[in-house]
Protein backbone atom coordinates (compact mmCIF):
# COMPACT_ATOMS: atom_id res chain seq x y z
CA UNK A 1 0.00 0.00 0.00
CA UNK A 2 1.36 3.15 -0.92
CA UNK A 3 0.45 6.35 0.70
CA UNK A 4 1.29 9.74 -1.16
CA UNK A 5 -0.37 12.88 -0.94
CA UNK A 6 -1.06 16.11 -3.38
CA UNK A 7 -3.66 18.35 -4.95
CA UNK A 8 -6.33 16.44 -7.49
CA UNK A 9 -8.80 17.70 -9.90
CA UNK A 10 -10.49 16.21 -12.02
CA UNK A 11 -10.84 16.21 -15.95
CA UNK A 12 -12.73 19.80 -16.97
CA UNK A 13 -11.76 21.48 -14.00
CA UNK A 14 -14.22 21.88 -11.97
CA UNK A 15 -13.75 20.02 -9.13
CA UNK A 16 -10.64 20.22 -7.03
CA UNK A 17 -9.95 18.73 -3.71
CA UNK A 18 -6.48 18.23 -1.36
CA UNK A 19 -7.50 14.66 0.64
CA UNK A 20 -5.62 14.40 3.63
CA UNK A 21 -4.05 11.04 2.85
CA UNK A 22 -4.21 9.92 -0.82
CA UNK A 23 -3.51 5.59 -0.56
CA UNK A 24 -2.66 3.62 -4.10
CA UNK A 25 -3.91 0.34 -2.40
CA UNK A 26 -2.12 -2.74 -4.37
CA UNK A 27 -5.12 -5.09 -4.09
CA UNK A 28 -8.65 -6.08 -2.24
CA UNK A 29 -7.14 -6.66 0.96
CA UNK A 30 -5.75 -3.02 1.27
CA UNK A 31 -8.74 -1.49 0.56
CA UNK A 32 -10.07 -3.23 3.23
CA UNK A 33 -7.53 -2.45 5.54
CA UNK A 34 -7.55 1.46 4.11
CA UNK A 35 -11.38 1.74 4.61
CA UNK A 36 -11.47 0.00 8.16
CA UNK A 37 -8.41 2.32 9.18
CA UNK A 38 -10.64 5.65 7.92
CA UNK A 39 -13.68 4.24 10.04
CA UNK A 40 -11.99 3.59 13.03
CA UNK A 41 -10.37 7.17 13.08
CA UNK A 42 -13.87 8.97 11.57
CA UNK A 43 -12.58 9.68 8.32
CA UNK A 44 -14.80 9.62 5.12
CA UNK A 45 -13.42 7.65 1.93
CA UNK A 46 -13.94 8.41 -1.76
CA UNK A 47 -12.45 6.35 -4.63
CA UNK A 48 -11.54 7.78 -7.90
CA UNK A 49 -10.58 6.90 -11.36
CA UNK A 50 -9.88 8.68 -14.19
CA UNK A 51 -11.35 11.82 -12.75
CA UNK A 52 -13.38 12.25 -15.74
CA UNK A 53 -16.90 13.10 -13.88
CA UNK A 54 -17.98 16.95 -13.93
CA UNK A 55 -19.87 16.63 -11.13
CA UNK A 56 -18.14 16.44 -7.20
CA UNK A 57 -19.20 12.34 -7.06
CA UNK A 58 -15.48 11.71 -6.75
CA UNK A 59 -14.32 14.62 -4.57
CA UNK A 60 -12.62 12.95 -1.51
CA UNK A 61 -12.51 15.15 1.51
CA UNK A 62 -10.27 12.56 3.94
CA UNK A 63 -8.92 9.76 2.21
CA UNK A 64 -8.29 9.27 -1.31
CA UNK A 65 -8.41 5.85 -2.96
CA UNK A 66 -6.48 5.00 -6.36
CA UNK A 67 -7.28 1.93 -7.56
CA UNK A 68 -4.70 1.89 -10.67
CA UNK A 69 -3.11 -0.66 -8.90
CA UNK A 70 -6.71 -2.83 -9.48
CA UNK A 71 -6.42 -3.19 -13.42
CA UNK A 72 -5.86 -6.69 -14.33
CA UNK A 73 -8.16 -8.88 -16.35
CA UNK A 74 -8.15 -11.26 -14.23
CA UNK A 75 -10.18 -14.31 -15.89
CA UNK A 76 -12.25 -14.41 -19.32
CA UNK A 77 -14.29 -17.46 -20.48
CA UNK A 78 -14.37 -16.81 -23.89
CA UNK A 79 -17.36 -19.57 -24.34
CA UNK A 80 -19.79 -17.64 -21.73
CA UNK A 81 -18.52 -14.44 -22.72
CA UNK A 82 -18.18 -13.58 -18.59
CA UNK A 83 -15.25 -11.46 -17.68
CA UNK A 84 -13.58 -10.31 -14.69
CA UNK A 85 -11.42 -7.07 -14.75
CA UNK A 86 -10.23 -5.02 -11.68
CA UNK A 87 -12.16 -1.92 -10.56
CA UNK A 88 -9.32 0.08 -11.45
CA UNK A 89 -9.64 -1.24 -14.91
CA UNK A 90 -9.51 1.82 -17.87
CA UNK A 91 -11.85 0.96 -20.79
CA UNK A 92 -9.39 2.34 -23.50
CA UNK A 93 -7.24 -0.77 -21.91
CA UNK A 94 -9.87 -3.16 -21.25
CA UNK A 95 -10.87 -3.01 -25.01
CA UNK A 96 -7.91 -3.82 -26.91
CA UNK A 97 -7.39 -6.79 -24.23
CA UNK A 98 -10.94 -8.24 -24.98
CA UNK A 99 -10.06 -7.98 -28.62
CA UNK A 100 -7.53 -10.24 -27.96
CA UNK A 101 -10.02 -12.74 -26.65
CA UNK A 102 -12.51 -12.40 -29.17
CA UNK A 103 -14.84 -10.52 -27.06
CA UNK A 104 -16.26 -7.17 -26.97
CA UNK A 105 -18.31 -4.82 -24.70
CA UNK A 106 -21.71 -5.00 -25.56
CA UNK A 107 -21.90 -1.23 -25.60
CA UNK A 108 -19.75 1.82 -25.03
CA UNK A 109 -19.93 5.64 -24.15
CA UNK A 110 -18.48 8.43 -26.53
CA UNK A 111 -15.50 8.40 -24.51
CA UNK A 112 -13.11 5.39 -23.01
CA UNK A 113 -11.51 7.27 -20.58
CA UNK A 114 -13.05 6.06 -17.49
CA UNK A 115 -12.16 3.21 -15.55
CA UNK A 116 -14.60 0.20 -15.26
CA UNK A 117 -15.69 1.40 -11.68
CA UNK A 118 -16.22 4.86 -12.69
CA UNK A 119 -18.50 4.42 -15.61
CA UNK A 120 -20.48 2.00 -14.41
CA UNK A 121 -21.26 4.00 -11.13
CA UNK A 122 -22.43 6.68 -12.31
CA UNK A 123 -24.04 5.22 -15.24
CA UNK A 124 -22.44 6.21 -17.86
CA UNK A 125 -24.20 4.88 -21.23
CA UNK A 126 -23.95 5.09 -24.94
CA UNK A 127 -26.62 5.39 -27.17
CA UNK A 128 -28.67 2.64 -29.00
CA UNK A 129 -32.60 1.94 -28.33
CA UNK A 130 -32.40 -1.74 -27.71
CA UNK A 131 -29.25 -1.09 -25.33
CA UNK A 132 -29.04 -0.52 -21.76
CA UNK A 133 -25.86 1.59 -20.14
CA UNK A 134 -22.98 -0.34 -19.43
CA UNK A 135 -23.80 -1.38 -15.95
CA UNK A 136 -26.28 -3.62 -17.55
CA UNK A 137 -23.46 -5.84 -18.42
CA UNK A 138 -22.82 -6.19 -14.76
CA UNK A 139 -22.94 -9.36 -13.91
CA UNK A 140 -21.36 -9.44 -10.33
CA UNK A 141 -19.33 -7.17 -7.93
CA UNK A 142 -17.11 -7.43 -5.30
CA UNK A 143 -17.01 -4.23 -3.13
CA UNK A 144 -15.64 -3.11 0.24
CA UNK A 145 -18.13 -2.09 2.77
CA UNK A 146 -17.83 0.86 5.27
CA UNK A 147 -16.47 -1.66 8.32
CA UNK A 148 -14.09 -3.21 6.02
CA UNK A 149 -15.73 -6.52 4.88
CA UNK A 150 -15.67 -7.78 1.62
CA UNK A 151 -18.43 -8.69 0.02
CA UNK A 152 -19.53 -10.10 -3.39
CA UNK A 153 -22.92 -9.39 -4.62
CA UNK A 154 -24.75 -10.55 -7.92
CA UNK A 155 -28.45 -11.26 -9.02
CA UNK A 156 -28.62 -14.20 -6.49
CA UNK A 157 -26.52 -13.62 -4.04
CA UNK A 158 -27.03 -10.06 -1.81
CA UNK A 159 -29.30 -9.20 -4.84
CA UNK A 160 -30.59 -5.78 -3.48
CA UNK A 161 -27.05 -4.28 -2.63
CA UNK A 162 -26.26 -5.98 -6.04
CA UNK A 163 -29.35 -3.84 -7.77
CA UNK A 164 -28.50 -0.80 -5.94
CA UNK A 165 -24.32 -1.27 -6.09
CA UNK A 166 -24.47 -1.45 -10.43
CA UNK A 167 -25.22 1.99 -10.18
CA UNK A 168 -23.47 3.28 -7.21
CA UNK A 169 -22.25 6.69 -7.52
CA UNK A 170 -19.59 5.76 -4.53
CA UNK A 171 -22.28 5.79 -2.32
CA UNK A 172 -22.21 1.97 -1.05
CA UNK A 173 -18.87 0.63 -0.85
CA UNK A 174 -15.38 0.84 -3.14
CA UNK A 175 -15.45 -1.76 -5.95
CA UNK A 176 -12.52 -4.24 -6.17
CA UNK A 177 -14.02 -6.15 -8.97
CA UNK A 178 -16.42 -6.46 -11.98
CA UNK A 179 -17.50 -9.26 -13.65
CA UNK A 180 -18.91 -7.89 -17.03
CA UNK A 181 -20.68 -10.45 -19.83
CA UNK A 182 -19.64 -9.68 -22.76
CA UNK A 183 -20.29 -10.63 -26.39
CA UNK A 184 -18.57 -12.22 -29.04
CA UNK A 185 -16.51 -9.26 -31.16
CA UNK A 186 -18.23 -7.35 -33.99
CA UNK A 187 -17.61 -4.64 -35.75
CA UNK A 188 -19.70 -1.24 -36.62
CA UNK A 189 -20.04 0.72 -40.03
CA UNK A 190 -20.28 4.28 -39.02
CA UNK A 191 -22.11 6.77 -41.24
CA UNK A 192 -21.47 10.48 -40.25
CA UNK A 193 -24.06 12.48 -42.37
CA UNK A 194 -25.04 16.39 -42.14
CA UNK A 195 -29.31 17.03 -41.67
CA UNK A 196 -30.91 20.36 -41.55
CA UNK A 197 -32.29 20.37 -37.57
CA UNK A 198 -35.85 20.23 -39.04
CA UNK A 199 -35.72 16.95 -40.73
CA UNK A 200 -33.44 15.84 -38.09
CA UNK A 201 -36.10 16.41 -35.14
CA UNK A 202 -39.01 15.01 -38.05
CA UNK A 203 -37.26 11.78 -38.36
CA UNK A 204 -35.34 11.48 -35.01
CA UNK A 205 -37.64 7.88 -33.71
CA UNK A 206 -37.60 6.73 -37.16
CA UNK A 207 -33.60 7.36 -37.68
CA UNK A 208 -33.56 5.59 -33.78
CA UNK A 209 -35.10 2.57 -34.41
CA UNK A 210 -33.64 1.85 -38.18
CA UNK A 211 -30.42 2.37 -36.86
CA UNK A 212 -28.47 -0.19 -33.98
CA UNK A 213 -27.04 2.97 -32.95
CA UNK A 214 -28.08 6.56 -33.61
CA UNK A 215 -27.04 10.07 -31.88
CA UNK A 216 -26.93 13.57 -33.27
CA UNK A 217 -24.95 16.18 -32.37
CA UNK A 218 -26.78 20.51 -32.59
CA UNK A 219 -24.94 23.70 -32.65
CA UNK A 220 -27.68 25.95 -30.81
CA UNK A 221 -27.02 29.25 -33.15
CA UNK A 222 -27.18 26.85 -36.28
CA UNK A 223 -29.99 24.80 -38.35
CA UNK A 224 -27.57 22.15 -39.38
CA UNK A 225 -27.19 18.70 -37.57
CA UNK A 226 -24.83 16.21 -37.34
CA UNK A 227 -26.19 12.61 -37.23
CA UNK A 228 -24.25 9.51 -36.48
CA UNK A 229 -25.22 6.12 -37.36
CA UNK A 230 -23.77 2.18 -36.84
CA UNK A 231 -24.38 -0.86 -37.62
CA UNK A 232 -23.56 -3.93 -35.78
CA UNK A 233 -21.23 -6.56 -37.97
CA UNK A 234 -19.56 -10.04 -37.61
CA UNK A 235 -15.99 -9.54 -36.18
CA UNK A 236 -14.15 -10.84 -39.33
CA UNK A 237 -16.33 -8.38 -41.25
CA UNK A 238 -13.36 -6.27 -43.20
CA UNK A 239 -12.13 -3.11 -41.94
CA UNK A 240 -12.27 0.29 -43.77
CA UNK A 241 -10.81 2.20 -41.01
CA UNK A 242 -10.50 5.81 -40.91
CA UNK A 243 -7.23 7.13 -42.75
CA UNK A 244 -4.44 8.97 -41.38
CA UNK A 245 -5.16 12.23 -43.48
CA UNK A 246 -9.36 12.23 -42.01
CA UNK A 247 -7.67 10.87 -38.23
CA UNK A 248 -5.15 14.31 -38.76
CA UNK A 249 -8.13 16.41 -40.06
CA UNK A 250 -10.57 15.33 -37.12
CA UNK A 251 -7.53 16.68 -34.73
CA UNK A 252 -7.85 20.15 -36.14
CA UNK A 253 -11.17 20.80 -36.22
CA UNK A 254 -12.29 18.58 -33.32
CA UNK A 255 -9.01 19.45 -31.10
CA UNK A 256 -6.44 22.14 -31.81
CA UNK A 257 -8.91 24.37 -34.48
CA UNK A 258 -12.07 23.98 -32.42
CA UNK A 259 -9.94 24.70 -29.44
CA UNK A 260 -8.62 28.01 -30.93
CA UNK A 261 -12.32 29.03 -32.32
CA UNK A 262 -13.65 28.55 -28.99
CA UNK A 263 -10.57 30.58 -27.51
CA UNK A 264 -11.64 33.10 -29.87
CA UNK A 265 -15.39 33.11 -28.81
CA UNK A 266 -14.32 33.44 -25.37
CA UNK A 267 -12.22 36.78 -26.28
CA UNK A 268 -15.18 38.31 -28.64
CA UNK A 269 -17.99 36.62 -27.32
CA UNK A 270 -19.76 37.99 -29.88
CA UNK A 271 -18.39 35.89 -32.71
CA UNK A 272 -19.57 32.47 -30.47
CA UNK A 273 -23.01 32.45 -33.16
CA UNK A 274 -21.08 32.96 -36.54
CA UNK A 275 -18.08 30.68 -35.28
CA UNK A 276 -20.65 27.50 -34.36
CA UNK A 277 -22.30 27.88 -37.69
CA UNK A 278 -19.02 27.83 -39.29
CA UNK A 279 -17.89 24.71 -37.31
CA UNK A 280 -21.54 23.64 -37.84
CA UNK A 281 -20.79 23.87 -41.77
CA UNK A 282 -17.29 22.15 -40.88
CA UNK A 283 -18.87 18.92 -40.49
CA UNK A 284 -18.71 16.25 -43.13
CA UNK A 285 -20.31 12.88 -44.40
CA UNK A 286 -18.41 10.22 -44.25
CA UNK A 287 -18.34 6.16 -43.98
CA UNK A 288 -16.46 4.01 -41.98
CA UNK A 289 -15.99 0.63 -40.62
CA UNK A 290 -14.10 -0.75 -37.77
CA UNK A 291 -13.63 -2.69 -34.71
CA UNK A 292 -16.58 -1.85 -32.17
CA UNK A 293 -14.64 0.01 -29.70
CA UNK A 294 -12.66 1.88 -32.14
CA UNK A 295 -15.73 3.30 -33.26
CA UNK A 296 -18.27 3.96 -30.16
CA UNK A 297 -15.02 5.97 -28.34
CA UNK A 298 -13.86 9.58 -29.76
CA UNK A 299 -11.12 11.49 -28.45
CA UNK A 300 -12.51 14.80 -26.57
CA UNK A 301 -9.31 16.94 -26.34
CA UNK A 302 -10.62 20.24 -25.71
CA UNK A 303 -12.28 20.93 -22.69
CA UNK A 304 -15.71 21.73 -21.59
CA UNK A 305 -18.12 21.11 -18.59
CA UNK A 306 -20.63 19.12 -18.99
CA UNK A 307 -24.53 18.67 -17.84
CA UNK A 308 -26.93 15.66 -19.05
CA UNK A 309 -30.01 14.81 -18.33
CA UNK A 310 -32.23 11.79 -19.30
CA UNK A 311 -35.85 12.38 -20.32
CA UNK A 312 -38.52 10.33 -21.34
CA UNK A 313 -37.76 9.29 -25.07
CA UNK A 314 -41.44 10.61 -26.55
CA UNK A 315 -40.31 14.09 -25.06
CA UNK A 316 -37.27 14.55 -26.99
CA UNK A 317 -38.17 17.17 -29.88
CA UNK A 318 -40.08 19.05 -26.85
CA UNK A 319 -37.52 19.33 -25.18
CA UNK A 320 -34.81 20.33 -27.75
CA UNK A 321 -36.99 22.82 -28.97
CA UNK A 322 -37.80 24.25 -25.85
CA UNK A 323 -33.89 24.62 -25.11
CA UNK A 324 -33.34 26.36 -28.49
CA UNK A 325 -36.34 28.72 -27.81
CA UNK A 326 -34.48 29.69 -24.50
CA UNK A 327 -30.84 30.05 -26.23
CA UNK A 328 -32.77 32.64 -29.50
CA UNK A 329 -34.41 34.39 -26.95
CA UNK A 330 -31.47 35.11 -24.14
CA UNK A 331 -29.08 35.79 -26.61
CA UNK A 332 -26.40 33.22 -24.68
CA UNK A 333 -23.64 32.10 -26.50
CA UNK A 334 -23.46 28.39 -26.69
CA UNK A 335 -20.45 27.50 -28.28
CA UNK A 336 -20.34 23.67 -27.95
CA UNK A 337 -23.28 21.13 -29.63
CA UNK A 338 -25.89 19.75 -27.67
CA UNK A 339 -25.72 15.69 -28.10
CA UNK A 340 -28.57 13.40 -28.54
CA UNK A 341 -28.68 9.63 -27.50
CA UNK A 342 -31.13 7.09 -26.78
CA UNK A 343 -31.29 3.86 -24.38
CA UNK A 344 -33.35 1.12 -23.61
CA UNK A 345 -35.09 1.08 -19.78
CA UNK A 346 -33.22 -1.24 -17.52
CA UNK A 347 -34.12 -2.08 -13.92
CA UNK A 348 -31.21 -0.92 -11.69
CA UNK A 349 -32.26 1.51 -8.87
CA UNK A 350 -30.57 4.84 -9.94
CA UNK A 351 -30.17 4.31 -13.05
CA UNK A 352 -31.16 7.21 -15.56
CA UNK A 353 -33.18 4.83 -17.70
CA UNK A 354 -34.75 3.34 -14.60
CA UNK A 355 -38.36 1.85 -16.30
CA UNK A 356 -38.24 3.98 -19.14
CA UNK A 357 -37.33 4.50 -22.63
CA UNK A 358 -35.32 7.25 -22.59
CA UNK A 359 -33.62 10.15 -24.61
CA UNK A 360 -30.05 11.62 -23.39
CA UNK A 361 -29.88 15.41 -24.03
CA UNK A 362 -26.33 16.34 -23.01
CA UNK A 363 -25.30 20.25 -23.05
CA UNK A 364 -21.93 21.44 -22.79
CA UNK A 365 -19.42 24.84 -22.53
CA UNK A 366 -16.15 25.03 -23.34
CA UNK A 367 -14.51 25.68 -19.93
CA UNK A 368 -13.34 28.74 -20.19
CA UNK A 369 -16.59 30.67 -20.95
CA UNK A 370 -19.57 30.78 -18.01
CA UNK A 371 -21.75 27.91 -18.26
CA UNK A 372 -23.95 28.76 -15.20
CA UNK A 373 -26.79 30.17 -16.99
CA UNK A 374 -26.70 28.41 -20.09
CA UNK A 375 -26.93 24.87 -17.86
CA UNK A 376 -29.48 25.99 -15.30
CA UNK A 377 -31.77 26.73 -18.12
CA UNK A 378 -31.27 23.13 -19.60
CA UNK A 379 -31.88 21.78 -16.05
CA UNK A 380 -35.03 23.55 -15.60
CA UNK A 381 -36.29 22.24 -19.22
CA UNK A 382 -35.32 19.35 -18.89
CA UNK A 383 -36.25 18.77 -15.74
CA UNK A 384 -39.95 20.10 -16.35
CA UNK A 385 -40.27 16.49 -18.55
CA UNK A 386 -39.00 14.39 -15.41
CA UNK A 387 -34.97 14.68 -16.34
CA UNK A 388 -33.13 12.46 -14.45
CA UNK A 389 -29.44 13.69 -14.19
CA UNK A 390 -26.31 11.56 -15.43
CA UNK A 391 -24.66 11.28 -11.69
CA UNK A 392 -20.78 12.49 -13.25
CA UNK A 393 -22.29 15.24 -14.85
CA UNK A 394 -23.26 18.82 -13.34
CA UNK A 395 -26.29 19.50 -12.08
CA UNK A 396 -27.95 21.28 -8.74
CA UNK A 397 -30.40 19.09 -8.20
CA UNK A 398 -30.97 17.32 -4.42
CA UNK A 399 -32.43 14.42 -2.80
CA UNK A 400 -35.64 16.03 -2.27
CA UNK A 401 -36.44 16.35 -5.93
CA UNK A 402 -34.30 13.23 -7.14
CA UNK A 403 -36.81 11.35 -5.08
CA UNK A 404 -39.76 12.35 -7.25
CA UNK A 405 -38.08 11.20 -10.50
CA UNK A 406 -36.97 7.59 -9.20
CA UNK A 407 -39.37 4.95 -7.72
CA UNK A 408 -36.78 3.11 -5.78
CA UNK A 409 -34.85 5.98 -4.50
CA UNK A 410 -35.60 5.22 -1.04
CA UNK A 411 -34.94 1.12 -1.38
CA UNK A 412 -31.52 2.79 -2.46
CA UNK A 413 -30.88 5.07 0.53
CA UNK A 414 -32.19 1.83 2.17
CA UNK A 415 -29.88 -0.11 1.44
CA UNK A 416 -27.05 2.70 1.98
CA UNK A 417 -28.51 3.05 5.45
CA UNK A 418 -27.65 -0.57 6.08
CA UNK A 419 -24.16 -0.79 4.92
CA UNK A 420 -22.80 2.79 5.86
CA UNK A 421 -24.80 4.17 8.48
CA UNK A 422 -22.43 6.52 9.45
CA UNK A 423 -21.46 7.91 6.56
CA UNK A 424 -17.92 6.71 5.80
CA UNK A 425 -18.25 6.97 1.67
CA UNK A 426 -20.27 10.23 2.05
CA UNK A 427 -19.41 13.45 1.00
CA UNK A 428 -21.09 17.04 0.19
CA UNK A 429 -22.35 16.10 -3.38
CA UNK A 430 -23.82 12.54 -1.88
CA UNK A 431 -25.32 14.57 1.29
CA UNK A 432 -26.97 16.28 -1.27
CA UNK A 433 -28.35 14.16 -3.90
CA UNK A 434 -28.63 11.00 -1.23
CA UNK A 435 -29.84 13.17 2.45
CA UNK A 436 -26.97 12.21 5.08
CA UNK A 437 -26.71 8.95 6.31
CA UNK A 438 -28.12 8.49 9.28
CA UNK A 439 -25.69 8.12 12.19
CA UNK A 440 -23.65 10.94 10.43
CA UNK A 441 -22.53 13.20 12.23
CA UNK A 442 -21.07 15.63 9.54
Amino acid sequence: MTNVAGTWSNWSGSEHATPVRVVRPADAGEVAAAVAAAARGGSRVKAVGAGHSFSPVAVAPDVQLRLDGLAALESVDRTTGLVTVGAGMPLWRLNPLLAEHGLAMEILGDIDRQTVSGAISTGTHGSGTRFGGIATQVRALELVLADGTLVTCSAEERPELFAAARVGIGALGILTRVTLQCVPLFALHARDETRPVEETLARVHELADANDHFEFFWFPHSGTTLTRSFRRLPGDTPLTPIGDFSRRLDETVSGTGFDLLNRLGTRFPALVPPLTRFAARAMSAREWTDLSYKIFASVRDVRFHEGEFAIPREAAVDALREIKRWVDRSGERVSFPLEVRFAAPDDIWLSTAHGRESCYIAFHQYHRMPHERYFRACEDILGSFGGRPHWGKMHQLDAATLRTRYERFDDFTAVRDEVDPTGVFANAYLDRVLGPAPESAR
